[in-house]
């Protein structure tokens, strides 16, 4: 029976001696225990497996299957009979918090906004339960977690039944169960009754405290992540330290990073559109060399140009002749870019240019009759390509 497991009699317990009635190999080639009786508890109901020892060999998983639970090891067991195995407890009793955790803020949710979990996940750094609604409000986020913790400091009991069938009706359920038989019961009395197979603590003021961390939009559901006991902690120290080197890089003190970074970042946006302004100086000036040279065809390479920048100075040169076309090319080493533009004066179709010089560099592009542009791979010199794209304008209209 599942009362008779040795982690849902007593789920302290981190040392047994037992009897080995099976070791084996699986299909995919795992060695495996099955004991008379266990206190690892299996993979199941959103709660990941124990992990630790049976006669000095590592347990590194523990799945039910067909009935049985096998215990799968590092290096296969030499001998069955009397073995003594240990859990590992720090493993053991933070899953207990978060899943116990798991159990009041779901229960938090449903009381206050009757928001129901659909799904839970216990990882390995975060939990996350999927509540059945599209949008929580940080308000909403804040009295959940507010009233979840007054549940935790309050230091209720926890009880853990075993009913039959016929004995639910005398429980309010949070959501019906799934089994018919050996049903198990996790109550928070005057909070929150459950149908759970997981391990639980004796009392919620061992939870000790939780924290929600963020949400994120799953489908038309929003997922809530949070952390319990121990990995409150965990997460506070590793914002500590994180917010400690921003600190230190902010030349600031700690409970002024915020504040530092805001001037930071007012800096930075200033530089840029100082940054700008200038490089839009810097386009109106070479532009201007451009247009000096009063030829038709004004022809011109440049390296590491951004397509953006390309399509400026060809505009800008443009607004300064009288009858041009503007063939500039970039070259960054790996790839080609190109720019071909006329003024409004001219007739020349510069498709034509873009589909012959296309092909020639396996490249990609459009444009209008007055306006090519395009890139590809580095199948030429640059200087040929500029040649090629000034030889493909048509002479006539």
């Amino acid at each position: 029976m599942l009362q008779n497991r040795l982690y849902y009699q007593d789920p302290y317990r981190t040392s047994f001696t037992t009897t080995v009635t099976q070791h084996a190999i699986d299909e995919q080639g795992r060695p495996f225990a099955v004991l008379e009786n266990t206190a690892f508890y299996p993979t199941g109901g959103g709660q990941p497996h124990d992990i630790g020892y049976i006669a000095d060999i590592a347990v590194v998983d523990v799945e039910e299957v067909d009935g049985e639970i096998r215990h799968y090891l590092e290096s296969p067991l030499s001998t069955g009979g009397t073995i003594s195995a240990e859990i590992d407890w720090s493993r053991r009793f933070d899953h207990m918090q978060q899943h116990t955790g798991q159990h009041i803020l779901t229960a938090a949710f449903v009381e206050l906004f009757n928001y129901p979990t659909v799904s839970f996940h216990l990882g390995r750094e975060l939990v996350t339960i999927d509540l059945a609604t599209e949008h929580v409000s940080a308000d909403e986020l804040h009295a959940a977690e507010t009233l979840a913790n007054a549940i935790i400091l309050e230091n209720r009991p926890i009880e853990q039944k075993w009913v039959t069938q016929e004995e639910l009706s005398a429980y309010s359920l949070r959501k019906q169960v799934s089994v018919d038989e050996e049903i198990r019961l996790v109550i928070i009395p005057d909070f929150d009754t459950n149908g759970c197979g997981g391990t639980h603590p004796s009392s919620t003021g061992q939870i000790g405290s939780l924290k929600i961390l963020s949400t994120e939009k799953q489908k038309k559901n929003t997922r809530v992540h949070f952390v319990c006991g121990g990995r409150v902690l965990d997460q506070l120290g590793a914002v500590h330290d994180e917010l400690s080197v921003v600190a230190r890089l902010l030349s600031a003190p700690l409970g002024q990073a915020a504040e530092a970074t805001q001037k930071l970042l007012e800096t930075q946006h200033l530089l840029e559109k100082q940054l700008e302004a200038a490089n839009e100086q810097l386009l109106d000036v070479e532009a201007a060399s451009l247009a000096a040279r009063k030829t038709i065809v004004i022809r011109q390479i440049y390296t590491n140009r951004s397509m953006q920048e390309l399509q400026k100075l060809s505009r800008k040169t443009l607004a300064l002749c009288e009858k041009a076309i503007v063939v500039l090319v970039s070259d960054d080493g790996e790839k080609l870019q190109f720019v071909v533009s006329r003024t409004n004066s001219l007739v020349q179709d510069m498709r034509t240019v873009s589909s012959i010089a296309l092909p020639a560099i396996e490249g990609k592009g459009g444009g209008s009759a007055s306006t090519v542009q395009g890139g590809g791979a580095r199948t030429m010199p640059a200087e040929d390509l500029s040649e090629l794209l000034e030889r493909s304008i048509p002479i006539h209209a």
